[in-house]
């Protein structure tokens, strides 16, 4: 009975063994693939005025005075999280699942959150704001970086590629959700953006690049994208709008 009591959990084990290695080589393999294919050391460039040039370039060709006047914006990002953001404030709107929470990104112990539309009390409060302000954070940089590159506590490198062509390195030492993280803009030759590539700790591999070319004009004039791919996974921001306040009603 020892004996077949002992084979039994040798094949069990065996078994369990056997089912981690199926569902997790797979992955191993594939990350190895990715990680020799795509992983790049961050380049190094000059930082001053051509940097800033290219800089100004960039904006330029995004209408980037038309993207400062608007004073609001609505969208919704990859089908999940829904925002009406009054830039002018600096307050948003942040909606998911039964989730709802106005944030005041001035003064975030001013923002309130709400599930099934009755206000959150205690502890999970905080961790409710928390969230919206991270999902904010990462969905608005993702429909605005190229109107970031002159925030305060930006650095902007000009890099010099492999072909002589110039990219613009956007390294951000502080605000958001993960200071520190940098981005590459591989632009047009009018300046526009093709794609980014990223230096970021939530990704474990450095370099990778996200499209940056299916763009919309809003009726603002406020040139954002509607889409994003990188590598096998799409991004997408769909029912962008835009609005003046001092001449429009902010979208319902």
């Amino acid at each position: 009975m020892k004996t077949r009591k002992k084979l039994t959990l040798k094949r069990i084990l065996k078994i369990s063994i056997g089912i981690i290695i199926f569902f997790t080589l797979p992955t191993v393999l594939l990350y190895g693939f990715l990680y020799f294919k795509y992983n790049e050391a961050l380049p190094v460039g000059t930082q001053g005025k051509e940097a800033d040039a290219l800089a100004v370039k960039m904006l330029n060709a995004l209408d980037y005075d038309a993207y400062k006047a608007t004073d609001y914006i609505e969208w919704t990002f990859k089908k999940r999280h829904h925002y009406k953001w009054n830039k002018t404030k600096n307050t948003c709107e942040v909606y998911w699942k039964n989730y709802k929470v106005l944030l005041d990104l001035n003064k975030q112990s001013e923002s309130v959150a709400f599930q099934d539309d009755i206000k959150i009390e205690s502890e999970k409060q905080q961790q409710t704001i928390q969230k919206a302000i991270n999902y904010f954070n990462n969905d608005s940089f993702w429909l605005v970086a190229p109107y970031k590159v002159f925030d305060t506590g930006v650095e902007r490198t000009l890099i010099t590629l492999n072909d002589d062509e110039k990219a613009l390195l956007i390294t951000y030492t502080s605000g958001g959700s993960t200071p520190g993280d940098s981005y590459l803009w591989h632009l047009e030759e009018t300046g526009r953006p093709t794609s980014f590539q990223m230096w970021v700790d939530i990704l474990p591999i450095n370099g990778l690049e996200a499209t940056w070319s299916d763009w919309t004009t809003t009726s603002t004039g406020a040139i954002l994208p509607t889409f994003h791919k990188l590598l096998f996974t799409g991004l997408e921001m769909e029912g962008i709008e835009s609005a003046y306040l001092e001449s429009s009603e902010p979208i319902k």
